[in-house]
């Protein structure tokens, strides 16, 4: 038996669409008006690894790995695993919107901001 652990390069989530309709946890969400300079709760099913040394892309992802080309670039502030009662593994945490992109330019190159 192993550790089951993911490591993310990115965070991805819903559209806000998701969390009005009442099938998402808001923190399972992009919100509204996204802005720099702003934090934002994020949660997400599994037990995940984020960097924390700089800048990292935010994605729209509509499930099985579909995902959007960045929408902001954001900083991880915190990082939380912990399971609740059925013994799923959730990870909670806290983002910074560093910049949100209005473009259709490349924004990064791997893990390097451009």
């Amino acid at each position: 038996m192993g550790i089951q652990v993911e490591f993310n390069p990115d965070l991805a989530l819903r559209s806000i669409v998701e969390a009005a309709a009442g099938r998402r946890n808001p923190a399972e969400c992009i919100p509204n008006g996204l802005k720099a300079g702003q934090t934002h709760p994020f949660l997400k099913e599994g037990q995940r690894i984020y960097w924390f040394g700089g800048e990292i892309p935010l994605l729209e992802t509509k499930g099985d790995q579909q995902l959007s080309r960045p929408i902001a670039s954001i900083r991880i502030v915190e990082a939380t695993h912990y399971a609740i009662a059925s013994g799923k593994v959730w990870t909670r945490g806290t983002y910074e919107v560093v910049e949100v992109f209005t473009d259709h330019e490349v924004h990064f190159n791997g893990f390097a901001r451009i």
